[in-house]
């Protein structure tokens, strides 16, 4: 497998898909190695053989910064931090992984290479043209859904190339299937979909945030994610400004980091609402369990989301979600609020009978709980390992 992060080392839900993913499939018997760009301590995994180029190909320097939410302006800032073994943009480090994976690949015993999204896809070309050995492409996200309708020419010729090469592509969700039958001009009955899974502990331990604010009888909407135009921050702030207009004492908290934070911000004080709206940063861990627990109700406004596992994290701590229908984790959730991203005053209405209802929360978060529980990584896990041997045996 190809990839580019695992958690705790992650910057997104790309690292936290590529981890459940691989525990699951070693449950069923399959062994992986993984490669990262950077090994670091806290990556080791016992179920799994984890190398890099910094540790185990060091005569080709192969250790990048690189996350898999870089777009080129970031990586311009990336680069003036690092020293000058990287590639002068974004795409001439995604060419200098595609060179070393062919080294990697030829030291390594396989029988099916694995590739997650498109920073690593060109790796899994390379790969596949040394060995002659199958290849599959994992599509978690595409660049029209960073791009919330636009995509950047270069990354879309990165990602058809893949996936064209590829003998067979996995998508998270239909939502994405459809996209890359549409837009990328894949044939349908080449993709198989595999949702993802609940990749988090069940025994959650973070402690209820924002509790004295909470016993002053404020209200608590949460978002959760990147700060960026995919994950629709802006439509969260403008539902805000009309959930407020009718219940003064609901605050409502952003958590995250991303492009688009100093933008949101001077956002809420244009709209008159700076003082209802909390920004926290980047929060992980216990104390994101901590926030999930405080809040009321947790909203997901994608523009275009792949699947999204916050609002699975947030039922689990027992939280009831609104969440976009532009997305693929609406597909598998039937006890939550859906609603189209740019359709405020839909979700401004459901958030305001949600924290007036006490008996609808109750329900949405009890039944919602139940059913995230059960959204686990073994279909997803079963669905590769069909495919794995299919292009192994022609079956």
């Amino acid at each position: 497998m190809f990839g580019w992060e695992l958690p705790p080392e992650n910057s997104g839900g790309l690292g936290v898909a590529c981890l459940g993913m691989t525990k699951k499939l070693h449950q069923k018997g399959v062994d992986i190695t993984f490669v990262v760009p950077r090994k670091k301590k806290t990556m080791e995994k016992d179920f799994f053989n984890l190398i890099s180029g910094d540790i185990r190909y060091k005569e080709i320097e192969f250790n990048s910064s690189l996350s898999p939410y870089l777009n080129p302006e970031s990586y311009k800032s990336v680069l003036k931090k690092e020293n000058n073994i990287y590639g002068k943009n974004l795409f001439e480090e995604v060419e200098r992984y595609r060179r070393c994976a062919a080294k990697i690949a030829l030291n390594e015993d396989f029988d099916v290479m694995h590739a997650h999204d498109w920073l690593s896809f060109g790796a899994g070309i390379e790969a596949k043209r040394v060995t002659g050995k199958p290849m599959v492409a994992h599509v978690h996200a595409t660049e029209f859904d960073r791009g919330g309708g636009n995509a950047d020419s270069r990354v879309y010729k990165v990602e058809k190339e893949g996936m064209d090469a590829a003998d067979r592509v996995v998508a998270v969700s239909n939502y994405t299937k459809n996209i890359i039958a549409e837009n990328y001009f894949i044939p349908r009955e080449k993709v198989s979909v595999a949702h993802n899974g609940l990749t988090y502990n069940r025994n959650q331990n973070g402690k209820e945030a924002l509790k004295d604010l909470k016993e002053m009888g404020y209200k608590i909407v949460l978002f959760v994610g990147r700060i960026t135009l995919q994950k629709g921050p802006d439509y969260f702030l403008k539902t805000a400004r009309m959930v407020l207009d009718k219940n003064k004492k609901v605050l409502f908290v952003v958590a995250g980091s991303g492009d688009m934070e100093a933008q949101m911000m001077n956002q809420a004080a244009e709209l008159g609402i700076s003082d209802k709206v909390i920004f926290s940063g980047f929060v992980r861990n216990e104390k994101l369990d901590g926030l999930y627990k405080s809040a009321d109700l947790f909203v997901m406004p994608s523009v275009s989301e792949p699947f999204g596992l916050t609002p699975l994290e947030s039922l689990i701590n027992g939280t009831p979600v609104l969440v976009s229908k532009q997305s693929g984790v609406s597909e598998v959730l039937s006890h939550s609020l859906k609603a189209d991203f740019w359709d405020v005053e839909d979700m401004a209405s459901k958030i305001l009978t949600t924290l007036e209802n006490q008996s609808l929360k109750e329900a949405l978060s009890k039944n919602g709980q139940r059913e995230a529980n059960g959204i686990t990584w073994d279909k997803a896990a079963e669905i590769c390992i069909k495919i794995y041997k299919s292009l192994l045996f022609n079956k």
